[in-house]
């Protein structure tokens, strides 16, 4: 196993906690997290190793108001960019499954020069974003469950018909959280997917 250590952040007016792995050199990854869960969520499932042991750099973080992170008044645009800026990470991959999802999206369209790539697993908010989605240029990975009750699989086709280049993969019979149901399918096509980034 790899060493995951836990960091808290200062950005702006907001406190961050977050977990980071891997080789500082290595590509940067930013990992949010849906509703019910935290960036814990990243260690105890694996992704945070096997990323680490990939080579790349990643960093779970606990959103505002979520996990071990108190809440502020700062928008999550404002807040992930002073926290790219704290942790020195470059054009980094966010990796946003439900909510997160949403953040990941719409930050990538307030922000597009600090994003690398998008991973966006049973996004939601993709209804109100859908007029802007063409303006999404970066490498994007669109993974859904089959079986997807919360975020229905035509917004993971609409983000896949809007988004240039960008790859679908359905995990069959998966539920909403479908990195969780099916771990081993999620990171094989994860690390399969950075190699092409």
């Amino acid at each position: 196993m790899v060493d995951v250590m836990p960091r808290r952040v200062v950005t702006g007016h907001c406190e961050v906690s977050c977990l980071e792995a891997g080789p500082p050199g290595g590509q940067d990854i930013v990992l949010l997290h849906g509703m019910k869960f935290k960036a814990q969520t990243w260690k105890e499932l694996g992704t945070l190793n096997v990323l680490a042991e990939a080579g790349r750099h990643a960093v779970a973080l606990d959103l505002p108001g979520f996990g071990a992170s108190p809440a502020c008044e700062a928008s999550p645009g404002e807040f992930l960019a002073d926290f790219l800026t704290q942790m020195q990470l470059t054009k980094p991959v966010f990796i946003g499954p439900s909510m997160g999802g949403r953040v990941a999206l719409e930050f990538c369209l307030e922000h597009p020069e600090l994003v690398g790539a998008l991973v966006l697993v049973g996004a939601v908010g993709v209804q109100e974003n859908r007029e802007r989605l063409s303006k999404v240029t970066v490498p994007t990975l669109i993974v859904w469950g089959g079986a997807d009750a919360v975020s229905p699989m035509a917004n993971g086709r609409l983000l896949n018909e809007k988004i240039a280049g960008s790859s679908f993969f359905i995990i069959d019979e998966a539920p909403h959280p479908c990195y969780l149901d099916q771990p081993v399918i999620w990171h094989r096509e994860l690390v399969s997917f950075l190699e092409k980034t």
